[in-house]
C-alpha cells in the first residue's frame, strides 16, 4: 500500500543547527499517527516540513509517491494537507465566522448568512463557540476549537494537529477523539503531535518518537506501553508516580495571609468571589473553562479591571488594592504566569536574555537606564540553568524554541521579577513529561522557600499532586475547598459541575 506522506531522510538546520536528523517518517491513508517526543526533540520541526511552513534542508517529501516541494502553507492546502497549530494562527480583529471562512468568502457575503453557517457547522463539531465572538475575546480553548474547526472545513485528506487537546476540558477532550474518529472513517489521515501519552495509547494506529531531532522508534501502537514510550523519549525510566502525591505527604502549615480576595466581581464572568492566598503553601484551583478561575486571577494581578462599583474588595497584607496596570501588582510582588504565551507571554523576536531582562525592567530592578550586558547574559545562564531551557544557541529567539522551551521562559520572565505572590495559569500545558517533573519540582521549591503559590490547572492529578489545599470554581465564584486527604477526582469534578 503506498503511503499518502513518506518523508526520507529530512534534515532541517538552522543557522547549521539541526533541529531535525535524517528522520524517515511514514503516513497511510486513514491512520492516526502520534508523533510523541520531549520538548525539543523536532516535532513540530518535522510537521511544519510536511505542510510547507518550513522546507527541509536535506531529504526529499513525498505525496502519494511523487516529490513534493511546499513554499507555503498555502501550496501545501492546495494538494490536501493541513495543519492545526500549537499556538493558533487567527486573526484576532475578525469574528470566529470570518476566520472559518476566511479565504474561501464570495464576491458578495451576507454577515448573517455567514454566522448561520458558522454556527452550524461549528455545533456539527459540538464545540459550544459563538460565530459573531471576536476572537480576540476568546480564551485560548475556545481559540483552538476554531483553529480545529477551520482545518475540518476544508474537507483535506490529511490533517496535522500540533497539542490539539492542551487547552480542552475532559469533555471537550472526547468530542475531539469523537471528531478525530469521523474524520479517519472518511479516509483523512491524521498526525497527532501531543504531550498526554495515554491519549497517544487510546487514538493512535501508529507512535513514532522522537529524541533529540531523531527517530529512536516507530511501530504500531501495541508494541508499546506508557514506560516504554516514556524510555524512548527520555532515555531512561520515569517514576509512575509523575502525577501521585505520597499518602503519607502533609500539606504544608498556613503560613502568613498575603492576599484575601472579598466577594470580587467582573461582569457576569466573576461573581461575588471570595478566598485567601497563603505564604508558604500551594494553593490549586480548578474549574471548567467558564468558571472565571483565570479571570480573578487577572483581576488579581492588576490585568483586567474588577466592577468599579459593587466590585469587592483585594487585600494585600491587610491593605485594600485597585492595580490600575499590571505594573504595580508586579512592584508590590504579585506576578501572574499566563496560560497563551504566545499571546501575551513573551517577545517572539527577542533572545531569552532580551526577554528575561523586560522583566526586570518591568519589576523596576535595573540599575539606572543603561542596560548592562554582562548583567543580562549572567540572568539568562541562571536561569536557562535551572530550568533547563534548551536552544540552538545564546543568542536564539524565543520564536526559534519549542513550545515548552517557551513556557519554560515566560515562567523565568516572571521569576526575575522576585515575587512574594505567584499565580501560575495551566504552568505545564504544552510540556512534556520530563519537564513537567522538573516544573513540579521547581514549584514546590518556591513554596518551601516561602512564596504564596497559586495553580491554576485543568488536569486534576496535577492539582491533586501539588496542592495544600485545592480551591474550585464554577460559575465565577469559588464554591468549594479540599485538603489533599479529602480531595479526590469524582468530588472535585462533582463540584465544579453540579
Amino acid at each position: 500500500m503506498q503511503p499518502l506522506i513518506e518523508m526520507q531522510g529530512v534534515t532541517k538546520e538552522y543557522r547549521g543547527v539541526p533541529a531535525v536528523t535524517k528522520v524517515d517518517f511514514v503516513l497511510q491513508k486513514g491512520e492516526i499517527h502520534a508523533l510523541l517526543g520531549e520538548n525539543g526533540a523536532g516535532k513540530s520541526t518535522l510537521t511544519k516540513m510536511m505542510s510547507g511552513v518550513t522546507q527541509p534542508t536535506h531529504g526529499e517529501v513525498r505525496l502519494k509517491g511523487r516529490p513534493v516541494a511546499f513554499r507555503t502553507p498555502s501550496e501545501a492546502l492546495t494538494e490536501g494537507v493541513a495543519m492545526v497549530f500549537q499556538e493558533t494562527s487567527l486573526v484576532p480583529s475578525m469574528t470566529v465566522a470570518q476566520n472559518l471562512y476566511l479565504g474561501d468568502e464570495n464576491l458578495f457575503n451576507r454577515i448573517r448568512g455567514l454566522n448561520i453557517a458558522a454556527q452550524t457547522f461549528l455545533q456539527s463539531l459540538n464545540f459550544n463557540v459563538n460565530p459573531t465572538a471576536l476572537v480576540s475575546s476568546l480564551g485560548a480553548a475556545h481559540k483552538q476549537m476554531v483553529e480545529i474547526a477551520r482545518a475540518v472545513r476544508k474537507n483535506v485528506e490529511v490533517i496535522i494537529f500540533d497539542e490539539p487537546t492542551a487547552a480542552l476540558t475532559p469533555e471537550e477532550k472526547r468530542h475531539f477523539f469523537a471528531l478525530v474518529e469521523r474524520l479517519k472513517a472518511r479516509g483523512v489521515s491524521i498526525v497527532f503531535i501531543s504531550h498526554a501519552i495515554e491519549e497517544a495509547l487510546a487514538i493512535a494506529d501508529r507512535i513514532t518518537i522522537l529524541r533529540d531531532g531523531e527517530l529512536v522508534a516507530s511501530d504500531a501502537t501495541a508494541a508499546f506501553n506508557r514506560d516504554t514510550i516514556i524510555r524512548a523519549m527520555v532515555g531512561r525510566s520515569l517514576s509512575d508516580g509523575l502525577y501521585r502525591r505520597d499518602t503519607g505527604q502533609e500539606p504544608r502549615p498556613v503560613g502568613e495571609k498575603m492576599l484575601s480576595v472579598q466577594n470580587v466581581s467582573m461582569g457576569s464572568i466573576v461573581r461575588n468571589t471570595s478566598f485567601s492566598i497563603y505564604s508558604g503553601q500551594i494553593t490549586g484551583m480548578f474549574g471548567l473553562i467558564g468558571s472565571g478561575r483565570t479571570e480573578v486571577a487577572k483581576i488579581i494581578a492588576g490585568i483586567v479591571k474588577r466592577n468599579f462599583f459593587n466590585g469587592g474588595e483585594i487585600r494585600l497584607r491587610e491593605e485594600p488594592v485597585r492595580y490600575r496596570v499590571p505594573r504595580q501588582a508586579v512592584q508590590d510582588g504579585i506576578v501572574y504566569v499566563t496560560e497563551d504565551r504566545k499571546v501575551e507571554g513573551f517577545f517572539e523576536t527577542m533572545t531569552i536574555a532580551e526577554n528575561l531582562h523586560m522583566g526586570v525592567l518591568s519589576a523596576g530592578l535595573s540599575r539606572g537606564n543603561i542596560v548592562n550586558m554582562g548583567e543580562m547574559r549572567a540572568i539568562a545562564a541562571e536561569w536557562t540553568k535551572t530550568l533547563n531551557i534548551r536552544a540552538i544557541n545564546n543568542n536564539a529567539r524565543v520564536i526559534e524554541l519549542s513550545g515548552g522551551n517557551q513556557q519554560k521562559v515566560v515562567i523565568s520572565k516572571s521569576l526575575v521579577q522576585q515575587p512574594k505572590i505567584i499565580i501560575f495559569d495551566e504552568p505545564t500545558r504544552g510540556v512534556d513529561v520530563g519537564a513537567i517533573s522538573e516544573i513540579h519540582q521547581f514549584i514546590n521549591r518556591l513554596a518551601d522557600q516561602g512564596l504564596a503559590v497559586v495553580v491554576i490547572s485543568s488536569y486534576l492529578p496535577e492539582i491533586l499532586n501539588l496542592s495544600d489545599r485545592i480551591l474550585v470554581t464554577r460559575a465565577g465564584r469559588v464554591v468549594e475547598e479540599f485538603s489533599p486527604a479529602e480531595a479526590t477526582e469524582e468530588k472535585i469534578m462533582y463540584a465544579a459541575v453540579h
